[in-house]
């Protein structure tokens, strides 16, 4: 750990994660809800059903970007300031008078949150080091959480009377706003002394003049080199395989079990259980990684999710069991896609390229993920063929996690000594 503060309580470990629980609050709670919001707007719920695909295609437009970002004005600014865009953008999102402002307030929400999601990792690298694993957990598992907690109680808070009326949609998502300010409170006092020097223009000074303090390193072509890198692809397709699993499951399970005769009320059940049981994962993870473990736990993490996969063909009626496997797999497999993250670079600066550039890639795939299982769907007349998809992306991540977890870095050739368990 570093040396700079104590792990637990401290004011950075406490801003991180008070800003991870803003991470998917947002987000999370506009999927219920989008039945109210069409009907509130005049709009047809299969249309707005695109507006959960706003969020990942900003993150995969403008993920590289926020690595050059916080090179140029430093991290912990870069955090700072995209949690006042995210208040902007909530407050947009459920302003009356246009249905645009919908829209753009959901693409403002995406474009702040994409520099959580990049600098974050980079972030806990700089600030604890060797310690890096468990707060990659910690602040998993916090996002795992506030996504659920978020998902579960946004329609009953939408029903609650005020003054004789239903709170409403609209307000409702205004609510989940109001922890960005503690948040922003909390990151400003922690980090108060990041990020002091001003920024000076061109190439490698610009780089060194943003450093997040003194003694960072940074490499001023890592944001281009990282693309050409194998190690930076095989976390890239960690990284996606996850999350387009993740959000595929999400956007189409109800309809899957539906289909099956499951009533709605428990398909949304099945799902809330998928996004409880991830934060399991999520925080079993750090634990796992250490010792002889570390070599192949990147690889064997995946495997509750093809087992859930051909599960969810052949044994339907299990739904529950495979739910719940599901949720592990994916909580375990996210914290471990961040770690690698942390681990397999050596400043922070080169995680900070590696996030930019793995997340780019991911959320690319995961946005195009329900598109293709709805048109596999479509083309074959069964959920056989889109669940096949699954489960090759499934086998995918496995070869992914095989390969990324050799001992080695970013940049470099030589292999690195695995944690100590």
């Amino acid at each position: 750990m570093s040396a700079r503060h104590p792990l637990i309580w401290s004011p950075p470990f406490i801003a991180i994660v008070l800003v991870s629980i803003n991470m998917r609050l947002t987000i999370a709670s506009v999927g219920p809800l989008l039945e109210e919001i069409a009907t509130s707007e005049g709009m047809r719920l299969a249309a707005l059903g695109a507006l959960g695909a706003v969020p990942m295609l900003t993150w995969a437009l403008l993920s590289p970007l926020m690595h050059r970002l916080g090179e140029r004005f430093g991290m912990h600014r870069t955090v700072a300031w995209s949690l006042i865009l995210l208040a902007a953008g909530t407050a947009l999102r459920s302003l009356a008078g246009s249905p645009i402002n919908l829209w753009l307030g959901t693409a403002i929400i995406g474009a702040a949150l994409a520099a959580g999601n990049v600098l974050m990792p980079a972030i806990i690298k700089r600030e604890f080091d060797d310690r890096a694993p468990f707060v990659m957990g910690a602040f998993s598992s916090t996002v795992a959480i506030a996504g659920a907690i978020a998902s579960g109680i946004v329609i009953p808070l939408a029903g609650i009377q005020v003054a004789g009326q239903e709170l409403g949609w609209r307000w409702t998502l205004l609510s989940f706003g109001l922890a960005i300010p503690v948040a922003l409170v909390a990151w400003s006092w922690a980090f108060r002394n990041r990020d002091v020097r001003p920024p000076m223009r061109g190439g490698a000074d610009a780089a060194s003049a943003t450093a997040d303090g003194p003694g960072a390193e940074h490499r001023p072509d890592s944001g281009r080199r990282v693309w050409g890198e194998a190690l930076a692809w095989q976390i890239a397709i960690y990284m996606g395989a996850q999350s387009t699993i993740f959000y595929t499951l999400l956007t189409w399970l109800v309809a899957m079990e539906a289909a099956q005769g499951r009533s709605a009320t428990l398909a949304g059940l099945d799902t809330m259980v998928i996004q409880i049981v991830c934060v399991a994962g999520s925080a079993a993870t750090p634990a796992l990684y250490r010792g002889r473990l570390v070599r192949w736990l990147p690889a064997v993490l995946p495997v509750p999710l093809l087992v859930a996969c051909v599960g969810i063909i052949v044994a339907p009626s299990l739904i529950v069991l495979w739910a719940a496997m599901t949720g592990l797999g994916l909580g375990a497999t996210f914290t471990m896609s961040i770690t690698l993250i942390a681990v397999r670079t050596r400043t922070h600066g080169d995680a900070s390229a590696l996030s930019g550039m793995a997340q780019s890639a991911g959320y690319t795939l995961a946005a195009a993920g329900p598109i293709l299982f709805g048109w596999l769907l479509a083309a074959s007349g069964g959920w056989t063929l889109p669940m096949l998809l699954l489960t090759a992306i499934g086998a995918a991540q496995v070869v992914a996690g095989a390969l990324a977890g050799r001992p080695r870095r970013l940049f470099e050739r030589a292999t690195v000594r695995p944690p100590a368990g």
